[in-house]
């Protein structure tokens, strides 16, 4: 495959990840098990650009009625974030939290990989509970972050 690609294999081997390979793409899927919900995971090597992404998405899709609303909770989410940023597919709801790294010139290693994949479900485990809050209790994207921060 390659360097980026087996380097991901690697820390996720030694890190006692399950993962499976998305068929000849450079992608791993894996799932990940939050205080409170479990989620899918991608991991995606970019061998041609020299990166390496990790997705967690969101079990659940923002209903076209709530897309507004939960891009208002993310934009708010994400200004406070100092690594990776979520995203919504406004076309379907999806949601997802991305980390990310370029390695151009130098070499991506198993410190490297755990703090990208580590810092992203760790993310999406802390706001993910905002998420649903506002899509399945009709809370405002304030009240939903108020209540993450009294907790934390």
């Amino acid at each position: 495959m390659g360097n980026i690609f087996d380097a991901i294999v690697d820390f996720l081997t030694e890190d006692d990840w399950d993962f499976s390979v998305q068929s000849d793409r450079l992608i791993l899927q894996m799932r990940f098990q939050g205080d409170t919900e479990q989620w899918v995971c991608y991991a995606k090597a970019k061998e041609e650009d020299e990166q390496f992404l990790f997705f967690s998405v969101s079990p659940v899709n923002a209903p076209i009625t709530k897309r507004l609303t939960v891009a208002e909770l993310i934009t708010r989410i994400n200004y406070s974030l100092p690594i990776g940023n979520f995203e919504m597919d406004f076309d379907d709801g999806e949601i997802r939290y991305k980390t990310s790294i370029d390695v151009e010139g130098s070499r991506l290693d198993s410190a490297l990989i755990a703090q990208i994949v580590h810092a992203n479900v760790q993310v999406m485990n802390t706001y993910l509970r905002c998420i649903m809050a506002v899509i399945d209790d009709n809370i405002s994207p304030l009240e939903a972050l108020a209540a993450i921060n009294e907790t934390r």
